[in-house]
């Protein structure tokens, strides 16, 4: 295993670092706390380019970050009122944030914990986190492995797999905030995603149950164009899940670019869903990576996912593991130069 570096301590723990580089040029930071990617540089015509939000000391985790660059779970995303039945029985979980609902898998979720660092070399590292029976109200002793891998030229990719002793939900996800140009704001940025549908969601962000057709509205993504989408009542606001057209394989779901910088971000995952989100709420109080302000819409989020509240909705895609079955996803952040 190559060294690893001391990053912090959390709850008497050890927060070890890894760097990973590419012969390209390509270089992450990964730390065992949420398996959070801390940083991640790529190559672009003017040199290196920072393409993530993040801090340099260990101690604003925990206190400031909005998941960033997180591995949520066990599950990611939104639970409705924190409950669900499965086989006969009502689970009731931690609530998030003092509301009524359950958010990337509670108080303490995965994000917020450190993994055991198993591996590590110059290209990858791999991170388990061993989830207990009862553990957020989940049921079932889950264990999840993480690993990161840098591929040539400027490729991050993330392999999730998970294993139970009784049937639970398992929803992992990568929450990592880019930001493909150093800029204040991202609304200049330009996305495609291949969804043809989204998930509706009430006011508080739980999906209504509808799958519904993208056209006419600010979800439609088909073909290029910025983030930017003005309303009468201001810039709308993007969190919510798009219905991806291929799950299962490993496809594209999305691509977006800066004008500034020409990085280019494809991402590829086998997930049903990703999550679109434009961090309109951000508003960091202490300096972020390069002692960077990170306000609204300083950045933006494709949580590759299954569908929030799918638990709770059986005609979405099933959340389910059960003892015998093997959780896998993978997701790659393809970079590159337009």
């Amino acid at each position: 295993m190559s060294n690893p570096v001391l990053f912090g301590t959390f709850n008497g723990a050890d927060v070890l670092e890894v760097t990973l580089r590419s012969d390209a040029g390509a270089e992450a930071r990964i730390i065992s706390y949420g398996g959070v990617v801390r940083d991640l540089h790529v190559p672009s015509k003017a040199g290196p380019q920072r393409v993530v939000l993040g801090f340099e000391k260990f101690e604003d985790y925990p206190e400031h970050s909005p998941h960033f660059g997180a591995v949520p779970g066990r599950v990611a995303n939104r639970i409705g009122f924190g409950t669900f039945a499965l086989d006969g029985q009502t689970y009731d979980l931690s609530k998030s944030h003092g509301g009524p609902h359950t958010l990337h898998g509670g108080a303490t979720g995965f994000g917020k914990r450190v993994w055991s660092l198993v591996q590590s070399d110059e290209r990858s590292a791999t991170f388990v986190l061993v989830s207990e029976d009862g553990d957020m109200g989940f049921p079932g002793r889950v264990v999840t492995t993480c690993t990161y891998r840098l591929l040539e030229p400027a490729t991050l990719q993330v392999i999730f797999n998970a294993t139970t002793d009784k049937a639970t939900p398992v929803n992992l996800a990568q929450h990592s905030y880019f930001n493909l140009d150093g800029s204040p704001d991202v609304l200049d940025h330009h996305i495609e995603i291949d969804a043809d549908f989204y998930t509706p969601t009430d006011a508080d962000l739980i999906p209504t149950g509808e799958i519904l057709s993208v056209t006419g509205t600010p979800w439609d993504f088909r073909q290029d164009r910025t983030l930017r989408f003005d309303t009468p009542d201001g810039s709308f606001k993007y969190d919510g899940n798009l219905v991806l057209r291929s799950s299962g394989v490993l496809a594209r779901a999305a691509r977006a670019w800066s004008p500034k910088s020409g990085v280019s971000l494809e991402t590829w995952t086998t997930q049903p869903g990703v999550q679109l989100y434009d961090a309109a709420k951000l508003d960091i109080p202490v300096p972020g990576l390069g002692g960077a302000t990170y306000g609204a819409y300083g950045a933006f989020c494709l949580e590759t996912q299954n569908f929030p509240d799918a638990v709770n909705k059986a005609h979405f895609p099933s959340s389910i593991l059960r003892p015998g079955q093997v959780y896998h996803h993978e997701t790659q952040y393809r970079f590159g130069q337009v």
